[in-house]
């Protein structure tokens, strides 16, 4: 139980601390790429923060199945599910700061792609 948990947290961290990490430093780097109220400037702001965010829970994911040693999809789907829920929440406390279509795709992409991040995991480990 204590693997599993800790497993499941080092995922939710991880992305955590990447995500704020590279909102700092697309910030520093790229001036006017996030405006003053947090928001994208650009749909291909967006599209970058994404896409980040799917890498981001891949290597969640991973990093999880890593962890937990046993029963990979099951750790990273409850991965995936926390992700989740903590994505409801700060998408809706921001709701006002992105489209649409950023919000569902940032949601939708979640969990699947913290599940591929151990189905990513498995597969190295197991041969074909």
């Amino acid at each position: 139980m204590g693997r599993s948990l800790l497993a499941v947290l080092a995922g939710a961290i991880t992305w955590s601390v990447l995500w704020v990490a590279s909102a700092q430093v697309v910030a520093a780097l790229v001036p006017g790429a996030i405006a003053p109220d947090g928001s994208a400037a650009t749909p291909a702001v967006n599209v970058f923060f994404l896409v980040l965010s799917v890498v981001y829970s891949l290597v969640a994911g991973y990093l999880t199945a890593l962890i937990a040693r046993r029963r990979e999809v099951a750790h990273t789907l409850a991965l995936g599910v926390l992700q989740l829920a903590l994505g409801i929440y700060f998408e809706a406390s921001a709701w006002a700061l992105a489209p649409l279509w950023y919000h569902l795709g940032f949601l939708v992409l979640l969990v699947p792609a913290n599940v591929g991040g151990g189905w990513l995991r498995m597969r190295r480990r197991s041969p074909t």
